[in-house]
């Protein structure tokens, strides 16, 4: 069996134990993602913007950072780029992949982002990523600035594989994730 398809499979298997979650648990998680930033922020001091995500199918939404911290949010371009503009104000649009997010003419640089939280439909202890397969993160992490940022992962417990993911070539690992259970970073 392909890479290909080995990871076709185990996005039907994390989608279908996503949709098990509760309330609960994603408010956990969420709970959990703001004790990790003002970690971080203590660590760190200043920080800039907190590159974050437009939560869809179930996804672990952490929009309410917007309450105490500068955001961003990516925009998919149609040449598979991923570009992160500051969320202020302003209507969202959509993007090339039919997600909401800003529609600034300026993107923000790898030097203005202080850190990466992006959705998964899994994550392993290798700290292999399971998304939906459109490479963006990977793409965006291939260039060694991105790759120097911290990149979490963010999602329930019951979506951590036990056992590692499928990896391809060009998957590069997160620098943790977080869960309603753990902060693994």
């Amino acid at each position: 069996m392909i890479i290909f398809e080995k990871k076709k499979l185990e996005r039907e298997m994390f989608r279908k134990l996503r949709y098990e979650n509760s309330y609960y648990q994603w408010k956990n998680v969420e709970k959990n993602v703001k004790l990790y930033v003002e970690l971080f922020i203590k660590e760190f001091k200043n920080i800039s913007y907190i590159a974050i995500y437009w939560p869809l199918k179930n996804e672990v939404d952490i929009r309410s950072l917007k309450e105490n911290f500068s955001l961003a949010l990516p925009r998919c371009k149609d040449n598979k780029e991923l570009l992160f503009y500051p969320w202020d104000e302003k209507p969202l649009k959509k993007d090339s992949e039919g997600i909401l997010s800003p529609d600034n003419s300026i993107s923000l640089s790898h030097k203005e982002i202080s850190i990466i939280f992006v959705p998964c439909l899994s994550v392993d202890k290798n700290l292999i990523r399971l998304g939906y397969g459109g490479g963006y993160f990977d793409k965006l992490r291939g260039d060694s600035n991105w790759r120097d940022i911290p990149c979490i992962g963010v999602l329930t417990s019951n979506c951590v594989s036990k056992i590692p993911l499928t990896r391809a070539e060009w998957d590069i690992p997160l620098s943790g994730f977080i869960t309603e259970k753990e902060i693994f970073v």
